[in-house]
């Protein structure tokens, strides 16, 4: 199974594909509208422009709906109000210009000529990719050797993302019963693998079997290997439809023999310097943005502007990190230190919408300045959580190997979550980041991290 791309091939080529189509439409309405003048208009009155907002609005529009993340279609109706909203924020950017630069507006009668064609064209579109393109592509034939739990979390995650562009053709498993392993058919016993390949013909081999239930067949299967068949373990699909790192089929040995399983230095100094540029940066453009929140959170609220709290870093070293005071002052004086959580009594009402849009945040571009943290890593904790964490979750204290960051892999992948369960989940976010740390996956999660704060996802 392919690693995990940011762009499955799928989706980039939807993307490309729409960016056309929804062009198209609007050169159409071009021509419809002011036929036969329509290469007039377009070429010699150099018209072209025009179109950039409202094709770029619409293509964004799709972005910010999570169009692009799962390419199913559940209801047709939903898909007709996706359309619609794209639109409508369509129309809503052309009434913008209006107030600055109207060399960029588009004629209305074109707007609504080119806004109809696109809801027809794209939705139409759409429909026909799901059902019948996607799988033109050509799919990775799949087969599951075992039927371990993380083996049931492949399977389902494959059905549910059609995007990935992999088909599951069946599992082996000497029990007999159940039949099923979700939709999937049991095809017989694993000492039919040499036959059930031959019938299938699939493109790897993921095996997940459990321990105790009988030896693996790892003759027949370097056989395999040798005969150009791809053979990984559960964990290694995991990581390629999932984008995080199992933690319960996570080996010391992995972390220790690894190569590609641990900070990457010259990354970590190329993230470093970045970081402290766009931080340098952001404090300026932000300056007026963090000004009025902090006459806000004075005049609403008695006490400090700045809210301090000691977490864990770099290596374990504890350090400040600094926010925009959300909560009320000595909030935590009865409970001592307690997780933030939704609809949290201890916030203050102008706490909630800081939280909400992430502008209590801001002040933590000073701890990316001072070296503590940098733009994109693993959330940094509270010392009393990382001891409770550490002895309930293996592997935690490996993600203090390099420097925690304002956003991350987990926030823009996790909800917010205030469990164990949650942070389990997180930290194989976080490992994976470790894992695969790169300028692009950096550039990736901060474009991310917009949509999660318009949208007020993610973790705190």
């Amino acid at each position: 199974m392919r690693l995990l791309q940011i762009f499955p091939t799928s989706v980039f080529a939807l993307l490309l594909s729409e960016v056309v189509l929804c062009t198209a439409c609007f050169v159409a309405a071009t021509y419809l509208i002011y036929a036969p003048f329509g290469d007039e208009y377009l070429l010699s009155e150099g018209a072209w422009p025009n179109l950039v907002p409202a094709v770029g609005t619409v293509i964004l529009s799709f972005y910010y709906q999570d169009m692009y993340q799962n390419l199913r279609i559940r209801s047709r109706m939903l898909l007709l109000q996706q359309l619609s909203l794209a639109i409508g924020v369509a129309f809503l950017v052309q009434s913008l210009l209006t107030y600055g630069r109207l060399d960029l507006m588009m004629p209305r009668q074109i707007m609504l000529m080119g806004s109809i064609l696109t809801v027809v064209v794209l939705g139409g579109y759409r429909l026909i990719y799901a059902s019948h393109l996607i799988g033109m592509m050509g799919r990775q034939r799949v087969l599951l050797l075992g039927r371990s739990a993380v083996l049931a979390e492949v399977a389902a995650r494959i059905e549910e993302r059609m995007e990935l562009g992999i088909q599951t053709v069946g599992f082996l498993d000497d029990r007999e019963e159940p039949e099923r392993m979700g939709s999937l058919m049991r095809l017989g016993g694993v000492a039919d693998l040499r036959r059930i390949v031959a019938e299938t013909k699939p493109d790897r081999v993921v095996v997940g079997m459990l321990d105790g239930w009988g030896p693996l067949p790892m003759m027949e299967l370097l056989n395999l290997r040798f005969e150009g068949l791809i053979i990984e373990t559960a964990a290694t699909a995991y990581e390629a439809v999932f984008g995080r790192l199992s933690i319960k089929e996570l080996q010391p040995a992995e972390l220790v023999f690894s190569a590609e399983l641990r900070p990457n230095a010259g990354m970590m100094a190329i993230q470093q310097a970045y970081s402290m540029g766009l931080a340098a940066v952001g404090l300026v453009v932000a300056l007026p943005v963090m000004s009025l929140v902090a006459l806000a959170v004075r005049m609403s609220s008695a006490g400090p502007i700045f809210y301090r709290q000691t977490r864990v870093g770099f290596l374990g070293e504890n350090f400040t990190l600094y926010k925009f005071r959300s909560m009320g002052v000595n909030a935590e004086a009865g409970t001592g230190a307690v997780w933030a959580q939704k609809n949290d009594p201890r916030v203050t009402p102008l706490g909630k919408w800081l939280r909400k849009l992430r502008l209590d945040e801001l002040p933590q571009l000073f701890n990316v300045l001072r070296g503590e943290m940098t733009m994109v890593g693993p959330r940094p904790e509270r010392p009393e959580f990382v001891k409770m964490l550490s002895e309930k979750i293996p592997y935690y204290r490996q993600r203090h190997y390099v420097r925690p960051g304002i956003t991350g892999w987990a926030q823009i992948n996790h909800k917010y979550g205030d469990t164990v369960e949650d942070t389990e989940t997180k930290l194989e976010y976080d490992l994976y980041y470790i894992k695969r740390q790169s300028v692009a996956l950096d550039l990736y999660i901060m474009f991310q991290t917009v949509k999660v704060m318009l949208l007020s996802r993610g973790a705190q």
